[in-house]
């Protein structure tokens, strides 16, 4: 694994049995490991040894993990992957739209963290702004192209007829392929900052969406539903 040899990871967490099973884990695909427990202790290491990624729990002894995010996001775009024993749909969507790129609920898989961890750390090296999308113009996923040039969704090579509305949305996603976007996140970009809070125009376009680009739209394929969070569209296969 190449890409995680380069790759210094800050875990943050207070439980002594996770840290070791993060270091071990973490360790075995090359990655490198800084783990700490505290949020004070966080903030100083992510500003002297500038890690390529945050794992990140929010329940620390000294301080709410929310609050790191929001420090962060203040002055770096290091990935952070929130790993939490809070389940709550508000405490996702919290985490999301303070500036998080990912949110894994204690327990976990070790083959779902380092995926989560593999996309986080592709959305520092490849953006809307300098990666493939910015090189070629589109978006490729299984049968689906978006044309960000001609503003064209495509299915098998067929035009999906989407309506302006629904190729922003479409868009929009595929730019962030791989992250949960919330629905505060989505209606803030697509109709700016004093747009509603309700996301039930989202769902309607969804929907409509869905029909035309999902084979069995009660089994997407290409775009999913983080429910009463967001939605994610699927990461590009990169083979």
């Amino acid at each position: 694994m190449t890409d995680s040899i380069r790759s210094k990871i800050l875990v943050i967490e207070d439980d002594p049995g996770i840290l070791t099973f993060l270091r071990t884990t973490l360790a075995a695909v090359g990655y490198d490991t800084i783990l700490v427990s505290s949020g004070a202790t966080a903030l100083e290491m992510i500003a002297s040894h500038c890690p390529d990624c945050v794992l990140l729990d929010l329940g620390l002894p000294d301080m709410d993990g929310n609050e790191i995010i929001r420090s962060m996001r203040k002055w770096t775009r290091t990935p952070i992957v929130v790993i939490s024993a809070r389940s709550m749909e508000e405490d996702k969507a919290l985490a999301l739209d303070l500036g998080a790129d990912d949110y894994v609920t204690k327990p976990f898989g070790t083959v779902e963290l380092l995926a989560r961890i593999r996309t986080a750390l592709r959305h520092t090296r490849t953006t809307a702004e300098n990666g493939e999308i910015a090189l070629t113009g589109s978006f490729h996923v299984g049968g689906l192209t978006i044309d960000y040039r001609k503003r064209r969704v495509s299915v098998d090579g067929a035009d999906a007829h989407l309506t302006p509305n629904e190729f922003r949305i479409v868009a929009l996603l595929g730019m962030h392929a791989g992250r949960v976007l919330t629905y505060r996140t989505m209606l803030r970009e697509l109709w700016g900052p004093s747009a509603s809070s309700d996301n039930k125009i989202l769902r309607v376009h969804m929907a409509s969406i869905r029909r035309k680009i999902e084979p069995n739209p009660s089994e997407p394929r290409y775009i999913f539903t983080e429910v009463g969070v967001g939605y994610r569209m699927a990461e590009e296969d990169r083979g």
